[in-house]
C-alpha cells in the first residue's frame, strides 16, 4: 500500500496527497471526496479500500486519520449541480474542491482512477483505494463523511431507507421509490437511466416516468 508514496519520499516529495470520492453510484445525495496528507514515512495498519472494511473499522480508521493527518480537504456536490454537469463532472469538481480544500499544499496527488482540475503534479490509479494508502485514506475519509450524511438524509425521508443502502439502488430503495416517488434528493437523470436500462416493468417504468415528471 505504500509503493506510490514511497516512491515519491524518495525524490524528496513529502506531502503526499491522496484523493477518493464516494456516491457516484448513487440514486440518492450529494458526491462527496477527500484530500488526506499523511505524514512521511507513517503506516496506517489494515488501512484498505472503505467499500471492503466494516463499519466499526472504518470507524475507527477515520479517528485515526483524522489525528494523524497532517491536513485533510472534503468535498461536497450537491444533486442539483449533479443533474447540471453530470456525475462524472461531479465528483472531479468534489475532488477539486477536497484538493483546495487542504491546509497544506500537496507536494503530488495520488487520485483514484481520475485527474484533478489543479496545477499540480498528480498521478491517476486504477483501484487506487487499494494500491495506495493515502487513497484508501482519503476513500475512508469520504466514506464515512457520506454515510453520516446518510444517517442525517434518512431522517428528513425515513421512508426510503437511505441509512441501510446509502442512495444506492437496491431492491428495497427502488420499491420505495415506486411507493413514494422521488425526493428533491434524488437524481432524476440515474433514475432514468435505470428505467432505460430495463430493470423496472413496463408498468413500474410508467409509474416511475409519472413520479419523475410530477416531481418537475
Amino acid at each position: 500500500m505504500l509503493e506510490f508514496e514511497k516512491r515519491l519520499w524518495e525524490q524528496g516529495l513529502v506531502h503526499i496527497a491522496g484523493i477518493d470520492e464516494v456516491g457516484r453510484g448513487c440514486l440518492f445525495g450529494d458526491v462527496v471526496a477527500a484530500a488526506v496528507i499523511l505524514p512521511a514515512g507513517f503506516v496506517l495498519e489494515e488501512v484498505n479500500d472503505s467499500k471492503k472494511l466494516s463499519e466499526k473499522k472504518r470507524d475507527a480508521l477515520y479517528e485515526q486519520i483524522m489525528n494523524e493527518a497532517i491536513a485533510i480537504g472534503i468535498g461536497i456536490v450537491d444533486v442539483v449541480t449533479i443533474e447540471a454537469i453530470n456525475i462524472k463532472q461531479a465528483a472531479r469538481l468534489a475532488m477539486k474542491q477536497a484538493v483546495e480544500q487542504l491546509q497544506v499544499i500537496p507536494d503530488f496527488l495520488l487520485v483514484d482512477a481520475e485527474l484533478v482540475d489543479v496545477d499540480m503534479e498528480q498521478e491517476a490509479i486504477i483501484h487506487g483505494d487499494a494500491l495506495s494508502q493515502s487513497i484508501a485514506a482519503a476513500s475512508i475519509i469520504a466514506k464515512v463523511t457520506r454515510d453520516r450524511m446518510c444517517m442525517d438524509w434518512d431522517e428528513q425521508y425515513p421512508e426510503y431507507g437511505i441509512a441501510v443502502h446509502k442512495g444506492y439502488a437496491t431492491k428495497h430503495h427502488r420499491e420505495m421509490l415506486l411507493r413514494y416517488g422521488p425526493t428533491p434528493l434524488h437524481r432524476k437523470l440515474f433514475i432514468r437511466k435505470i428505467m432505460a436500462q430495463g430493470e423496472l416493468t413496463g408498468q413500474q417504468a410508467e409509474q416511475m416516468e409519472l413520479a419523475l415528471f410530477a416531481d418537475m
